[in-house]
């Protein structure tokens, strides 16, 4: 296992902290345990290797990159001569910093080491990119990026940019978000009771997910897989009906995660039943088809009964998701309570 730092992109910490640490759990990695954090702002996880880093960055929605640790103070200028002993090239600059460092002392003089050794310092198109951050001890430490997150491709599945739209409708950043504390793999059978606009399921989907879907309105089911569509993810099954009954056809087995944001405010439609009551009747019935180990992340404005003792409350975090709007993302997982007792 390697350890990798996590710089999240200052958009709703908690959510980002727990994002990146649920999407290190589904890639075969952990939180990382036991660790001094070199930079109190980058969040610490373990992986199997830097493959595994890489494809961290590539489901991260509220993070910036990944690093790895390479030195700690004194030793940064020559950890940086022997890296440019390669003649290599190299952009350096502050974590959290938008300038270049030309007036940053100490990026100027990791610069000079690593041309010292040999290499060469390109800041548009660098072979590697350090950066420096100071630790508790504000003493800096050198980090260098193995992998950067796309933050513009969140940005191209905003509702504006879909075939189907509604005013109101999850943004996809925050989707991904809540697809991650599922821990989403590829092949997972994952289910949303109120599919409305598709947003969740189509973050699952592009996570590799094979999705299920319920609607009591066909014009949301429809209009959610021309959505689907558009972002190139197919659906095993979205049906038209009401959740708290509704079946697929032919369907059995288990689901690895249920992913919903149940409907609330005018905006939605839930037949003249309150939106507090329609997740009470609903949400338990879809919780018993989850297997031992599966999660349940649910977006609520409110409180909500608890699903059984096989179901252990994993997080509990308030995101403003719209101007006037403030919502939590609950996460639950569940045991399995015959593994327990035997």
């Amino acid at each position: 296992m390697i350890r990798v730092y996590v710089e999240l992109s200052g958009e709703s910490e908690a959510l980002a902290a727990a994002e990146s640490i649920a999407a290190s759990e589904a890639l075969g990695g952990s939180r990382g345990a036991n660790a001094a954090a070199a930079v109190s702002d980058l969040v610490p996880v373990d992986l199997p290797n830097e493959d595994a880093a890489v494809a961290l960055a590539s489901r991260l929605a509220l993070a910036r990159r990944c690093l790895l640790l390479r030195s700690e103070p004194p030793e940064i200028g020559p950890v940086l001569r022997a890296a440019g002993s390669t003649g290599d090239s190299a952009a350096v600059r502050r974590l959290g910093s938008p300038s270049s460092g030309q007036q940053d002392p100490a990026v100027l003089e990791a610069g000079r080491a690593f041309k010292a050794g040999g290499g060469r310092i390109d800041l548009n198109a660098p072979d590697h990119r350090y950066w420096l951050a100071p630790g508790a001890d504000r003493a800096d430490r050198l980090f260098e990026e193995v992998a950067t997150v796309d933050r513009r491709s969140a940005s191209s599945r905003r509702m504006p940019a879909l075939p189907f739209q509604r005013p109101v409708s999850l943004p996809p950043r925050l989707a991904r978000a809540a697809a991650n504390l599922a821990r989403v793999r590829p092949g997972d059978r994952v289910v949303d009771p109120f599919v409305g606009t598709g947003a969740l399921l189509a973050e699952a989907g592009l996570l590799g997910a094979r999705l299920y879907g319920v609607d009591r309105d066909a014009e949301m089911v429809r209009g959610a897989l021309r959505n689907l569509a558009h972002l190139g993810v197919g659906a095993e099954q979205l049906v038209v009906g009401d959740a708290g009954d509704a079946e697929f056809p032919g369907e059995g087995a288990p689901f690895d995660a249920v992913l919903t944001d149940p409907p609330y405010g005018r905006a939605s439609t839930t037949g003249g039943e309150g939106s507090a009551a329609v997740v009470d009747r609903v949400l338990p019935r879809w919780a018993a088809r989850v297997r031992p180990g599966g999660r349940l992340v649910v977006i609520v404005p409110a409180a909500i009964r608890d699903f059984g003792p096989e179901w252990r409350s994993v997080a509990r975090i308030p995101v403003r998701v719209h101007r006037s709007l403030t919502r939590e993302f609950r996460v639950y997982e569940r045991s399995d309570l015959t593994a327990r007792s035997a």
